[in-house]
């Protein structure tokens, strides 16, 4: 069975708590706060002004360049305030505070279950309609999926790899998704090879999900060019260019885009926001995102509005278990500890993972040992235990000239590491530092 070639580590995948358990809807908000920088590039700019009254899946933000996403009205109700919030994680971002007032939709967007299945539409036409609804995304990255399907001049896509390996651990929305919306996935797989004007696409989903599996190739059968390619259990499959290697056995190089190799690599959940987009006039306003954890009472998967306060959610379904000792933001690999549950859901937020106490403590860091378990590893090929002795030196010119900046903050090698080093707190802030840099020369280059 199929794997990447570099790296890759073994973690319990934790599932059992979250799997099969169906999709359910959470209720309204009292007030939603939706940000406007969900997404990575410039933050969206407001079109709406305090007082205004909007309905759900009204254009409330427009994107602030062509890497940027429009943003759309989750709620119907009044726009109250536009001001900046505190997110879990100290920063500061630009948000839209609307009181919900009903639940009053655009007219123009097909509510029903009914699948859509027949598009006239233009390669251009589908594209313009994935950027005017804002869809990015969502398999953790949030890059505005739009500007993926715009290859520079000279790169052409040769094919389409969708990701349902959801290799996080606890994390089960996209496997539930998968289940649930395979038909409409299959669509919005069709309508992005249109797009592309590519023949060929590919499901890569992990062998831990063999129900989606036989699922989604029930469903491929019926479309011309499209395969679904079972893979071998491994962490972090789900990255763009270890999918990518997996499927077609093609490497992307240091520094380059997946479109370097003739792949466009896109998430299950994206492709179910585009079959929405496209196919129902559904702007992106919400997703499913797995609540879970050992203790947690009603782990399941959720269909969130975004702008609803994550603790909102979190009470109607129970609260926080007693015992836990920190709430991630994501999976326990690539997610990060939240100080608050204030912070309201958004494009982002693929899950919440309560961890006990027991589990949340980091062992005491010992001394490195030399033994090259971090090196071993690491799926992009860098020594991690190199770039995090730069990092306390601050040498982030050297840091650079090591491929800093390939590092996905997959957590392979903090997980694999005997002496439990704080290996990816130091590369993390070196590509801060290191990405400033970058960003300054090149302003430099462009005067």
């Amino acid at each position: 069975m199929r794997t990447f070639r570099i790296g890759g580590v073994h973690p319990h995948d934790n599932k059992q708590y979250a799997a099969h358990q169906p999709i359910v809807e959470c209720a309204l908000p009292k007030q939603a706060i939706v940000p406007l920088a969900q997404h990575i590039g410039a933050p969206a700019q407001p079109v709406v002004a305090v007082g205004a009254k909007v309905k759900v899946g009204e254009l409330i933000a427009k994107a602030g360049g062509f890497v940027s996403a429009n943003v759309h009205a989750p709620v119907s109700g009044t726009v109250t305030k536009i001001d900046a919030i505190t997110d879990s994680w100290g920063g500061n971002m630009p948000a839209i505070f609307i009181d919900v007032e009903g639940d009053e939709w655009l007219p123009t967007i097909d509510k029903t279950p009914n699948v859509v299945r027949e598009c006239n539409l233009e390669p251009k036409q589908i594209i313009d309609k994935i950027a005017d609804a804002g869809i990015v995304g969502l398999g953790g990255a949030c890059f505005p999926t739009h500007v993926k399907l715009l290859p520079p001049p000279g790169k052409k896509a040769e094919v389409l790899i969708v990701n349902g390996v959801e290799c996080e651990p606890y994390l089960t929305c996209d496997h539930q998704l998968m289940l649930e919306h395979g038909e409409e996935i299959l669509i919005g797989i069709q309508l992005l090879m249109k797009a592309l004007n590519v023949r060929h696409a590919i499901i890569g989903i992990e062998n831990n999900k063999p129900d989606a599996i036989k699922r989604m190739q029930e469903l491929a059968s019926r479309a011309l060019g499209v395969e679904v390619m079972p893979l071998k259990l491994r962490y972090p499959q789900g990255g763009e260019k270890q999918l990518i290697d997996a499927c077609i056995g093609r490497q992307v190089p240091s520094g380059a885009l997946p479109i370097e190799v003739g792949a466009v690599v896109d998430n299950v959940a994206t492709i179910y926001a585009i079959y929405e987009a496209v196919m129902k006039n559904k702007p992106l306003i919400s997703r499913v995102m797995t609540i879970t954890g050992k203790d947690f009472k009603k782990s399941g998967n959720y269909l969130v509005r975004f702008g609803t306060p994550l603790q909102e959610v979190v009470d109607a379904l129970g609260g926080v278990p007693e015992g836990t000792g920190k709430v991630i933001g994501g999976g326990p690999m690539m997610g990060r500890a939240m100080s608050h549950l204030d912070m309201p859901a958004h494009k982002r937020t693929s899950g919440l993972l309560f961890m006990p106490e027991a589990e949340s403590q980091r062992p005491e860091e010992d001394n490195c040992i030399r033994c090259a378990k971090c090196v071993q590893a690491c799926p992009m090929g860098l020594e991690p235990y190199l770039l995090s002795k730069l990092a306390n030196l601050e040498r982030w010119e050297d840091m650079e000239k090591h491929d800093v900046m390939d590092c996905i903050d997959c957590g392979c090698c903090v997980f694999t590491c005997p002496s439990h080093r704080r290996l990816l707190d130091g590369i993390r802030a070196g590509k801060g530092k290191v990405g400033a840099m970058i960003r300054a020369r090149q302003a430099e280059q462009k005067k």
